[in-house]
């Protein structure tokens, strides 16, 4: 595995909870989870946009975007819907119960995906080590919120 994917995958993993943690302070601010949420993206859209023009990267055409499969649009209505749960939940369940029910969440998904090779995953059919290592999740999810 290649170091440096690995640490982006680290700082990735970081971002998730200080995001989190910064979201629900501003929903202190917005009085709501939505608005909160909406603000993020509004943040994190405008810096995608000043990241694509700084790097000077081509566009496709407005015909490519008519084109896409209606399923392939849900990816942003996925990630608002996970930013707006975040700032209901982290200041609820803290950060580490947050993250290791999402992770326990993420990694079930994520074996299902695998396994029937879905949305662009290879195919990697499901075993007995890969389930063990969810319950191990599951098992540190349940150990994190007992104590």
């Amino acid at each position: 595995m290649d170091a440096f994917y690995v640490t982006l995958a680290l700082l990735a993993g970081a971002c998730a909870p200080t995001q989190a943690g910064i979201n629900s302070q501003l929903r202190l601010f917005t009085q709501d989870p939505v608005l909160a949420a909406f603000v993020s993206f509004a943040v994190g859209t405008i810096a995608l946009l000043l990241y694509a023009l700084v790097l000077q990267i081509s566009w496709p055409s407005f015909q490519v975007f008519v084109q896409l499969p209606t399923w392939l649009w849900t990816g942003g209505i996925l990630g608002a819907f996970l930013v707006v749960v975040t700032v209901i939940l982290a200041p609820k369940l803290g950060a580490a119960t947050m993250l290791a029910l999402m992770v326990a969440g993420q990694m079930a998904t994520s074996l299902m995906l695998d396994h029937y090779g879905l949305i662009g995953y290879q195919e990697h059919p499901m075993n007995m080590w890969r389930v063990v290592g969810v319950l191990f999740l599951v098992t540190g999810v349940i150990l994190l919120k007992r104590f």
